[in-house]
């Protein structure tokens, strides 16, 4: 994990408007590599999330899109027993 350990607030891009987004950084490095194995941009990304979300906010969309990422990995029981 890079970076501090809190949150960390980064503008974004979306459909041409500039906006914020606040993650804390152990979520921005896990964005960096589903981006990555997706062959897009961070922004690229969370235009996709922005896009499918319904009415819960940004930050929170991408946490959960993150975590359902990671679940679908490792299995739908997340690695526990």
């Amino acid at each position: 994990m890079s970076g501090p350990a809190g949150p960390v607030k980064r503008s974004v891009t979306l459909s041409g408007h500039s906006t914020s987004l606040t993650l804390e950084a152990a979520f921005w490095d896990a964005l960096a590599i589903l981006a990555q194995e997706q062959g897009i941009s961070h922004a690229a990304l969370i235009g996709r999330i922005d896009a499918a979300r319904g009415a819960e906010g940004l930050s929170s969309a991408v946490r959960v899109y993150i975590l359902k990422a990671f679940q679908a990995k490792v299995g739908s029981n997340g690695g526990m027993e």
